[in-house]
């Protein structure tokens, strides 16, 4: 999996959907993305109800990207926020996330607790903090194939040229892929990509309603983007989704006005392959 990343985006723009639970996962898996984004944000929304604001904690990420990783063969790209800490916790990050089968291991430098990189008032811990968790991070590693992804979240409070420089700083400790959040205009865009792009690969993050404006894969890999992701949009359109059935079931008393648009008991039990389970505990007695 780890090597099927690593080769996809030496050939090529990978785009990886956000994905938030096991299912999703798979879902997304079934529909032919060649990469999934575990998206911090989207823990955050759907496990605990709560804004991306430095709630959700390591053994929670930990514990989920395994279970994913253990159910679908993509590869997976992980949302490690600040690493969880310092630069010792950085290096229990990179060891767990890669134990648990990350392909691509996100790191960020923002202040402690961190904050979605579309929302106002992030602040950045000095960039030679983190050089040293980088640093750290490739140390910890033990496959060469897992990838660090280094994220600045320095724009916002510094502008764009320090955020580049950065960038540029981050590339130097090790970091294999790049990641400037929250770009306002197809100028920033442009600027990080004309630095950047030939020398490794650069992601682009599409938040619906957020502070860089969306766009489709090829227009970015066109730009110069090898990596585009859609972190939050399956949380949005779940939960889009769910307002309507809900809604329709609280006034209609009944799922059957839904019924065109749900899996029946036979068709979600065939997506999660329940028939191959159980045929696969008979061989064994079961």
């Amino acid at each position: 999996m780890k090597q099927t990343l690593k080769t996809r985006l030496a050939v090529g723009t990978v785009l990886a959907p956000g994905v938030y639970d096991v299912l999703s996962a798979l879902l997304a898996e079934q529909a032919g993305f060649d990469a999934l984004y575990l998206s911090g944000a989207s823990i955050a929304y759907t496990q605990l109800g709560r804004s991306d604001i430095g709630l959700t904690t390591y053994t929670e990420v930990e514990s989920l990207l395994a279970r994913i990783t253990d159910r679908v063969r993509a590869p997976v790209i992980v949302d490690a926020d600040t690493g969880f800490g310092n630069a010792l916790n950085t290096q229990r990050t990179v060891r767990g996330f890669e134990r648990a089968g990350a392909a691509m291991i996100q790191l960020e430098d923002q202040t402690f607790p961190k904050r979605c990189g579309h929302l106002d008032g992030k602040g950045v811990i000095p960039a030679a903090e983190m050089v040293g968790k980088l640093h750290a991070a490739v140390d910890a590693r033990t496959d060469p194939s897992t990838l660090i992804l280094a994220r600045t979240d320095a724009l916002a409070p510094e502008g764009l040229e320090a955020a580049l420089d950065r960038a540029e700083s981050y590339l130097e400790a090790g970091a294999d892929a790049l990641f400037v959040e929250a770009l306002r205009t197809p100028g920033h865009m442009r600027a990080a990509c004309a630095r950047f792009a030939r020398r490794a690969p650069l992601l682009a993050n599409m938040v619906e309603g957020g502070k860089t404006p969306v766009q489709g894969v090829d227009a970015l890999a066109e730009m110069g983007f090898r990596i585009v992701i859609f972190p939050g949009g399956t949380a949005r359109a779940v939960a889009h989704t769910l307002q309507d059935y809900y809604g329709s079931l609280r006034r209609q008393g009944s799922t059957l006005p839904w019924k065109d648009r749900m899996l029946d008991f036979d068709g979600l039990n065939a997506v999660i392959g329940t028939p191959e389970l159980l045929e696969r505990g008979r061989r064994y007695g079961g």
